[in-house]
């Protein structure tokens, strides 16, 4: 049987064109990041993903994020360091290898596995405490939430604006643009390997299957991704408490730090964070 020919990673016209001119782009200075891996005459570098040199500032995600970029398989995104770790993305802390595919995992089992983890277990002590964490919900998975309302802005135009407040609003102090091969944004953290969120979840691609989600039923968007934090617009969050409660069970499940070192209960949380929130942002610890 003949060999399936290879197809080309969508960075390498970048290697003879570093301002993607061919890509109807005027980047500024930067570099291929490689796969990370063993290197040998028998196999070949490929890349990974494109970061600038410096620092971009407000209109970078609306000047390089278009369809046009995305029809070449490439997603544009900001990554924040931090101290410490201004270039974690240069650091050997993505390790796309490790991750499945995001589309071999649905949603549902995805959240109800991980709300399993986080309720709070009685037998552990969580008593009344736990309960009013969780409540109103109890310790079986609550279900999906459903879409958001009609009527948002367009989600790529809310990502390029979000982009833009999270700089001049200083949450992002000096993100690079990147750009991942990537079908689709959600897939950009199991396409880099992106180690965000490994002390509660190694295979990524279960988050992605889970920000697939967020984009189809309320117009979410990775915008930027830290060392272990990942900021989403929202074009159709939820605009009644009713609503936001299931939504906020799912960022639960999916990122609990945001409640137990945050918050403090889903109830908080839904009101203070997901009812008509525009800006969803995780962190793991």
């Amino acid at each position: 049987m003949a060999k399936s020919p290879k197809v080309r990673n969508p960075l390498s016209v970048l290697a003879d064109d570093p301002q993607g001119r061919s890509l109807g782009l005027d980047l500024p200075p930067g570099g291929l990041i490689d796969r990370p891996g063993r290197r040998g005459w028998w196999r070949e570098s490929e890349p990974l993903l494109w970061v600038s040199d410096e620092a971009v500032g407000a209109g970078a995600l609306t000047a390089y994020r278009s369809p046009a970029l995305a029809a070449a398989g490439l997603q544009a995104v900001l990554l924040q360091g931090r101290g410490g770790l201004e270039r974690w993305w240069q650091d050997r802390e993505l390790v796309p290898d490790r991750m499945s595919d995001p589309g071999d995992h649905h949603v549902e089992p995805v959240l109800r596995e991980f709300w399993g983890r986080v309720v709070p277990d009685p037998e552990e002590g969580a008593g009344e405490e736990g309960d009013e964490l969780i409540a109103p919900f109890g310790r079986d998975w609550p279900g999906l939430a459903e879409r958001g309302p009609d009527g948002g802005p367009d989600p790529e135009t809310a990502a390029c604006e979000l982009a833009d407040e999270l700089i001049v609003g200083g949450i992002l102090p000096g993100p690079r643009l990147a750009l991942v091969p990537a079908a689709r944004g959600a897939d950009v953290p199991t396409a880099m390997g992106w180690g965000g969120p490994t002390n509660f979840e190694n295979d990524t691609a279960l988050i992605s299957a889970v920000l697939r989600s967020w984009e189809d039923r309320f117009g979410a968007r990775v915008v930027a991704l830290g060392f272990d934090e990942l900021h989403m617009s929202v074009a159709a969050p939820p605009r009644t408490s009713a609503h936001a409660l299931p939504v906020a069970a799912e960022h639960f499940a999916l990122s609990p730090d945001n409640i137990w070192q945050g918050s403090g209960s889903i109830r908080a949380y839904a009101d203070e964070a997901v009812t008509g929130c525009g800006h969803w942002g995780f962190w793991w610890d």
